[in-house]
């Protein structure tokens, strides 16, 4: 058998306020997941994401403690153009989520954000530049 990469999992202090982030970025999650001890969804292209709250993890993982520190991973959203970039940052952190990194032209050619998710996980922002004409 090869390994697909298939799955990306995080564990969530907060089911409903993540929940509602990652809706907010479009993610399509039913209503009444943020009951629910485990969630995930299928994103476009087949990759499926997926939350577990602590006492999930600890219920299979007993020692598990959560990392300290900055994120070492972020998830990358792409974004349809500059504009759309600057919105989303600015309609994540007007709700309250933290922006580590305000939106600006990047050197390798894209309009570029960083956020953190409520549980402090990395989340991008990005978008093609126009090409200089």
């Amino acid at each position: 058998m090869t390994l697909r990469f298939d799955l990306i999992g995080l564990v969530t202090t907060d089911m409903a306020r993540t929940l509602d982030f990652y809706r907010r970025l479009g993610l399509d999650i039913p209503a009444g997941a943020e009951t629910e001890p485990h969630v995930e969804v299928a994103l476009p292209g087949g990759l499926r994401i997926a939350w577990d709250d602590v006492t999930m993890v600890r219920s299979f993982d007993p020692d598990w403690t959560p990392p300290t520190g900055s994120p070492r991973i972020n998830l990358a959203f792409r974004c349809a153009d500059p504009a759309e970039v600057d919105r989303w940052y600015a309609e994540l952190t007007e709700v309250g989520h933290h922006g580590q990194l305000k939106p600006w032209d990047a050197f390798w050619g894209q309009r570029y954000a960083v956020l953190h998710d409520p549980d402090g996980n990395g989340v991008d922002l990005f978008a093609p530049l126009p090409a200089a004409g």
